[in-house]
């Protein structure tokens, strides 16, 4: 396995089964979906910009993105998961112990984009106090 090679043999079997495949699709059929898979995962690993893939491990960049499209507006991607942790919940591989972080981070009233009635920071009354001083 190289660099550019997200997936083991192994992994690739698990998964190859629940992605679309080219029965019944009009148009040019996929080629070389695990490369094409591999491109995707790549992506998302580094994060880089699409056009930024390697396009000699991975082909155009333009397919890697179009089929990463078409797989999340249909949902593969969401099954695929669902799929991959059912079967490791059946294998006992999945603990789902949960640990709940309670840390409460407070920002200063300054810190948010909320505006503040002028009376609250006093900024009208400031201004007419110190030019009632000066005349």
């Amino acid at each position: 396995m190289t660099r550019f090679e997200a997936l083991t043999d192994e992994q690739w079997e698990r998964i190859s089964p629940l992605l679309p495949s080219n029965e019944g699709r009009k148009g040019r059929p996929f080629t070389n979906n695990r490369r094409i898979v591999n491109g995707i995962i790549y992506r998302y690993r580094t994060g880089i910009p699409w056009r930024d893939l390697p396009r000699e491990q991975y082909g155009p960049w333009q397919t890697v993105w179009k089929r990463h499209r078409s797989y999340a507006r249909r949902g593969v991607w969401d099954h695929v998961l669902s799929q991959v942790i059912s079967q490791a919940e059946e294998a006992g591989k999945v603990d789902w112990a949960v640990s709940i972080d309670a840390t409460i981070n407070r920002a200063h009233q300054h810190a948010t984009n909320t505006k503040r009635p002028e009376q609250d920071t006093g900024g009208t009354i400031e201004l007419q106090e110190i030019s009632h001083r000066g005349g």
